[in-house]
């Protein structure tokens, strides 16, 4: 698809590996085409999800077993689980097409216990997995409703890209020297093969480029993907103040979430409100010096969350409406989310069909910014 066929802002949510990784009973996604339904009903047109490309690239349609990243969260699996990539990756995007549902390809380089490290050592073997999806895709005819490819989640956090090793005298940041170097030259291999799909490396936050960085971005990317929490804008003060450090395997971060997260939001939510439209505003300059438009998958109120004893969603939703509000306003947004937790796996968030109808209505609504040729 063709960003610039695009008649408005797509609202898209995060589905991320839990999409096949969450297919127990129960988990939310072991019916798909129950969970696409009311994907569309609550006014979503488009998903994020986890391809596993360097799963396919090793062995397309073996069955993998998948070693958990945390069991605090309830995205994807909380224990050992066994997958299998494809056909399942080609039968959901078909699933997709068929109710006008666009799908846009990361990964989050899922590690598993048959291999013992991930087959990515350069830019080269970076773009060489991806092209193996692509090619597993198109065999069957539906590279049409991929609507972009996000070569890694949150590039270079070393929890998705352990591979990368940024010089010694660099910091492992996504405007680094070896970094830009690394992302201009996948994008430049794999473009060769696939001109017509859009590309990304999707960040948490702002891009902070020189000038000469921002010409050779603005000339390689065809959009960008910063994440955009509140809870970590002012150098992550919302979390610092609670007490939370993304706790993966114990359950101290959110002990400390259910006792000061909404308090501190709800006595002082003009604060942490204008923190996160100030956010918003220099994610959207930024946008604006480079010429690119943006997607944000991930955002808002609250990096993690869950159904979970003294967590209220309401606290959340009332600080997602003030980010989706003031986004779409900016008009750099070419796609956007409601939240990290539109998925069915998130029950209290999911079941308020209104609110979510609201927020799609105005994504959907807002203007689009005007995209290079």
């Amino acid at each position: 698809m063709k960003l610039k066929n695009l008649q408005e802002p797509l609202a898209i949510t995060m589905w991320d590996f839990s999409w096949l990784e969450r297919r127990w009973p129960g988990a939310g996604y072991e019916d798909w085409d129950l969970a696409l339904d009311e994907l569309v009903e609550r006014g979503y047109n488009a998903v994020r999800i986890d391809a596993f490309p360097h799963l396919v690239a090793t062995d397309a349609e073996a069955v993998w077993t998948i070693i958990p990243c945390w069991n605090q969260q309830d995205w994807g699996s909380p224990a050992r689980n066994r997958i299998q990539v494809q056909p399942n990756l080609n039968t959901f995007i078909r699933r997709c097409s068929e109710r006008n549902v666009h799908v846009g390809l990361s990964t989050w380089f899922q590690r598993v216990e048959e291999l013992d490290r991930i087959p990515v050592v350069s830019s080269r073997s970076h773009s060489r997995i991806w092209r193996q999806l692509l090619d597993s895709i198109a065999a069957e005819g539906l590279l049409d409703n991929i609507l972009y490819v996000d070569f890694c989640n949150e590039w270079p956090l070393d929890c998705w890209a352990p591979f990368f090793m940024p010089k010694p005298s660099e910091q492992g940041l996504w405007n680094s020297p070896s970094s830009l170097q690394w992302m201009l030259e996948s994008i430049e291999e794999l473009r060769r093969d696939y001109p017509d799909i859009p590309y990304t490396f999707s960040n948490v936050g702002n891009f902070q480029l020189s000038e000469n960085q921002m010409q050779l971005v603005s000339e390689a990317f065809d959009f960008l993907e910063p994440h955009i929490w509140m809870s970590q804008a002012n150098q992550h003060e919302f979390y610092n103040r609670i007490g939370y450090q993304y706790e993966r395997f114990e359950s101290k971060g959110y002990e400390n979430v259910a006792l000061n997260a909404q308090r501190f939001y709800e006595s002082d939510s003009e604060y942490w409100d204008s923190l996160l439209r100030k956010f918003i505003d220099q994610v959207s300059a930024e946008a604006d010096a480079l010429k690119l438009p943006l997607i944000t998958t991930e955002c808002w109120s609250i990096v993690d969350y869950k159904d979970w004893p003294l967590l209220d969603w309401e606290w959340v939703k009332r600080a997602g409406e003030v980010g989706i509000r003031h986004a779409a306003s900016k008009g750099n947004w070419i796609a956007m989310a409601t939240s990290n937790f539109c998925g069915p796996q998130f029950r209290g968030m999911w079941r308020d069909k209104d609110w979510h109808q609201e927020m799609t209505r105005v994504i959907r609504s807002a203007g689009l910014p005007k995209l290079k040729e």
